[in-house]
C-alpha cells in the first residue's frame, strides 16, 4: 500500500482534494484494495459531518491527551469550515428551489382549486311550478355556437316522448332535445340549440301530442 496516497483518503472522502491530487488518488484506488475497503466503510462520514458543528468536528482530531497528541496533520479547521460553507450553500440552493416549487404549486392550487371545485355557472335560470305538482327548471348557458340548456324536472308526464322546444324572437322554433318519459316523472337532461341566448323568447316542454305542458318565458 502506498502510505503517502493513503493519507489522502480523508480529504478525498470530504471532497477537499485539488484536481491533481484527486486524479492521482483515484488512480491509486484502482490498485489499492485496502483503500477501497476503508472508503466503503467511511462513506457515510460526510453525512454525519453535515449535522456536526465545525468546532466539534475539529475537536475530533484532538486525542484525549491534549494538543501534544494531536494527529500529525495540517490544521483541519479551514478545510472543515470550507466544506461546511459548501454544504450550507448547497442546502440553501436546494431549500430555495424546493421553496419556490412549493410556492408555485401552492399558487397553482389556490388559483385552480376554486375552478376545479365550482361547476360552470349558467347565464340564466328559470323555473315553473304547476298546480298539479309539475316542477320544471332550466339553466341557459351561452355558447359560441348557440345556447346550452340543462333541464331538471319532476312530476312530469310518465308516458310517451317528451321534448324541449326553443322559440326565437322572430317566431321560429327549434327542438333542443327529446327523451322517453320516465315512470318516476323525473328527468335531468341537457339539450342544445343554435339560437343565441339573447334571441330566445321562450322554452316549451311538450308531451307526445306536442301539447305544451310547461312554458318558460325569457325576458
Amino acid at each position: 500500500m502506498n502510505t503517502e496516497a493513503h493519507h489522502l483518503l480523508g480529504a478525498y472522502l470530504l471532497g477537499g482534494l485539488d484536481a491533481g491530487d484527486l486524479q492521482a488518488f483515484e488512480a491509486h484506488l484502482q490498485e489499492c484494495g485496502q483503500c477501497r475497503s476503508e472508503l466503503s466503510v467511511l462513506e457515510k462520514v460526510p453525512v454525519l459531518l453535515d449535522a456536526l458543528p465545525v468546532p466539534d468536528a475539529v475537536a475530533l482530531t484532538v486525542a484525549p491527551g491534549g494538543a501534544k497528541d494531536r494527529v500529525p496533520a495540517a490544521d483541519p479547521a479551514p478545510l472543515l469550515r470550507k466544506l461546511a460553507r459548501r454544504r450550507r450553500t448547497l442546502r440553501r440552493r436546494w431549500a430555495a428551489l424546493a421553496g419556490a416549487a412549493a410556492a408555485a404549486c401552492l399558487a397553482l392550487g389556490l388559483a385552480a382549486g376554486p375552478l376545479l371545485a365550482r361547476p360552470p355557472q349558467p347565464d340564466a335560470t328559470y323555473s315553473v311550478q304547476a298546480a298539479d305538482g309539475l316542477q320544471f327548471s332550466i339553466d341557459l348557458a351561452r355558447k359560441t355556437w348557440g345556447t346550452e340548456l340543462a333541464v331538471n324536472g319532476s312530476s312530469l308526464p310518465q308516458d310517451g316522448t317528451l321534448s324541449l322546444w326553443v322559440r326565437d324572437r322572430a317566431g321560429g322554433e327549434d327542438r333542443a332535445c327529446a327523451w322517453t318519459a320516465t315512470p318516476s316523472g323525473r328527468v335531468k337532461i341537457t339539450g342544445a340549440t343554435p339560437v343565441q341566448l339573447g334571441s330566445i323568447s321562450s322554452v316549451e316542454l311538450r308531451d307526445g301530442t306536442q301539447r305544451a305542458v310547461a312554458v318558460v318565458s325569457v325576458p
